[in-house]
């Protein structure tokens, strides 16, 4: 039987946002902007650098500014480059900042969800880039809410992160209220600690973790039109 949300929160990136492709084409941009010689194992280096950042500001160990410029000092010294972090950082969150490209199925999917739901956006991303990406956006009509975690203060998977997203959204019945996400610890470990059901976007087919609840799995975001109403 399909259930009912009045109120779906859907993660951004890697979520409703292609971001392996806009990370792709932000990094190579912001290289050529500033001058610099690109070469293609940057980015995996890249990758693996922001990634741990990213992880410590889930815990709480950094603040996104910090993340903001340490991710390229960090890499200067991991590729032995000569340049300014500072300007690559700059150049790379407008970069990024211009790429809109949608997971497969995003549109349609929000287009048809829309009619029956209230959709919110809830991101751990840079203000910078989400707002501007998200103006450019196919999807901007069909998002009631924009959480961003740099304008609030506080990141997923942190209960107060969760606890604004409601405030923002009316405070529904956490019974009335899915988050979509592909980050296990941010997405669905944050909205399963706060009380709500959870959907782990899944396109990888990842092994499913035995100690997590998790409401729902789908591998395509067209998957959900299957499961509510």
């Amino acid at each position: 039987m399909k259930k009912h949300y009045p109120w779906l929160w859907f993660d951004a990136d890697g979520t409703l946002f292609d971001y392996e492709r806009a990370e792709t084409t932000a990094l190579l941009n912001a290289f050529h902007a500033q001058g610099l010689h690109f070469q293609d194992k940057y980015l995996p280096a890249y990758q693996q650098i922001n990634e741990k950042l990213w992880q410590a500001l889930q815990r709480g160990e950094i603040t996104q500014d910090d993340l903001r410029l340490r991710r390229f000092e960090l890499l200067f010294d991991a590729i032995e480059a000569k340049g300014s972090p500072e300007q690559l950082s700059i150049s790379y969150v407008e970069q990024l900042g211009l790429c809109a490209d949608l997971m497969d199925g995003a549109l349609d999917v929000l287009q048809a969800l829309h009619k029956t739901c209230k959709i919110a956006i809830v991101t751990n991303g840079l203000t910078a880039v989400q707002r501007s990406r998200f103006a450019l956006s196919s999807i901007k009509d069909y998002i009631a809410e924009l959480i961003i975690s740099e304008e609030i203060g506080i990141a997923k998977p942190h209960a107060d992160f969760f606890t604004t997203a409601a405030a923002r959204t009316g405070n529904p019945p956490k019974s009335d209220v899915l988050i979509i996400g592909d980050s296990l610890s941010s997405d669905i470990k944050g909205g399963a600690d706060y009380g709500i059901d959870t959907c782990w976007f899944n396109p990888s087919g990842a092994e499913r973790p035995a100690d997590m609840r998790i409401t729902y799995e789908i591998k395509h975001l067209r998957e959900l039109l299957e499961l509510f109403e």
